[in-house]
């Protein structure tokens, strides 16, 4: 018989580079975890298999394996484990924003309804190698029955369901620690967590695209070359998640701790020397001018002004009606407004001063400036330059 697999073509090259390099930053990845011991690594790791793995099927078909080899028997072992993704995704998120997070043995529950997945189709496999004939056919009776009649049915929606159960989990538990991450740290460009925000986007436009396709195939034909999309924007995800998760440096998120919680801080807690108390930090930050110092946090603040983390928190909340991170950046501002108009700085570029005023970033500058002035560091120098010739 002749061969023609594989098969390398437009359709299946583009899916073989990218999801054996998706492979190596998952074992990349696993590698580090066994190193250095960062949860985070295995379970992106696992993540990241996970996702190469299942498109192995449309590789291997748009290589010709399916029309080469009539009577293979590789649809048995290429087992979907989309059940795991949706709680890997959680536990991943939830590994960076708690602090000393660690695997326990209870959260494997999470994993059960993959598990049960796993031995469905073994017991397919063990009914169907005992018929008589199986060598000859490609797919058994159990497989044709309940894999490709009965399971897409059932497979299908409780996938959806838990994509859409642990997506909600998570979402919540990214802006609840962003709301929280606010109150600590006077520059979040670095903690802000864009990583998250990204990779979170990336699986919820997957899992939308893939959704959205299931939905049209009730109404009209979606055939194989049609979904090779989904399977090559998966692809594409796998190797920027592994590059970006590989070399994105996390280990400040694994250290941080918050001894405060911000939804505690409430008008009748505070102190009946709050004015006192407000005045000695606003005095401070505008003869010391601690807000210059990019990294300053809200722990390091209260150490200058020997104040307890927080005592100075609720100060900030209930005397300044802003987080510690708004509150550091108005003083940033002020700054930047004041050395930008100053003829003396006429030689330094915006983003020079900028970073002189505490700054870290260039997209956090903009976005700080243009939420509490209104219009951008352009547009206001260009306005009171106006003004003030």
């Amino acid at each position: 018989m002749f061969l023609t697999f594989p098969n390398f073509n437009l359709y299946s090259t583009p899916l073989l580079i990218l999801v054996v390099q998706g492979l190596i930053f998952a074992f990349l990845l696993l590698r580090r975890y066994l190193a250095q011991k960062y949860v985070a690594d295995l379970l992106l790791g696992l993540l990241l298999l996970i996702t190469a793995y299942h498109r192995t099927t449309y590789t291997i078909g748009f290589m010709d394996w399916y029309d080469t080899f009539r009577n293979t028997k590789v649809n048995y072992y290429l087992v979907n484990l989309g059940l795991a993704v949706g709680p890997l995704i959680y536990l991943y998120v939830k590994s960076l924003v708690v602090p000393n997070f660690k695997f326990k043995k209870v959260q494997l529950w999470h994993f059960l309804p993959a598990l049960l997945a796993i031995v469905y189709d073994a017991i397919i496999l063990i009914h169907d190698i005992q018929q008589p004939g199986f060598d000859e056919v490609q797919n058994g009776p159990w497989y044709l029955k309940y894999n490709m009649e009965l399971l897409p049915r059932l497979f299908y929606g409780s996938y959806y369901t838990s994509y859409l159960l642990y997506f909600a989990f998570t979402i919540q538990l990214f802006y609840n620690y962003k709301k929280k991450i606010e109150q600590f740290f006077s520059n979040t460009y670095k903690v802000e967590l864009n990583w998250i925000r990204n990779f979170l986007a990336i699986y919820i436009f997957l899992t939308v695209y893939s959704y959205a396709q299931d939905i049209l195939s009730l109404f009209m034909e979606i055939g194989y070359k049609e979904r090779w999309w989904v399977n090559l924007f998966s692809a594409i995800a796998v190797v920027y998640l592994g590059v970006k998760g590989y070399f994105t440096d996390l280990s400040s998120l694994y250290k941080l701790t918050f001894n405060f919680s911000p939804d505690t801080i409430v008008e009748n807690e505070v102190k009946e020397d709050l004015t006192r108390e407000k005045q000695k930090v606003k005095t401070y930050f505008e003869a010391e001018k601690p807000y210059l110092n990019p990294d300053l946090t809200l722990p390091e603040m209260a150490k200058l002004l020997k104040m307890g983390t927080n005592e100075l928190s609720q100060v900030i909340n209930s005397g300044f009606k802003m987080n510690f991170n708004d509150f550091v950046n108005t003083y940033r501002v002020d700054e930047v407004k004041n050395s930008m108009l100053d003829l003396k700085n006429e030689h330094l570029s915006l983003l020079a001063i900028a970073y002189d005023s505490g700054f870290n970033s260039k997209a956090t500058f903009n976005r700080v400036f243009k939420k509490l002035t209104g219009v951008s560091p352009s547009q206001y120098l260009a306005k009171h330059k106006v003004g003030t010739s």
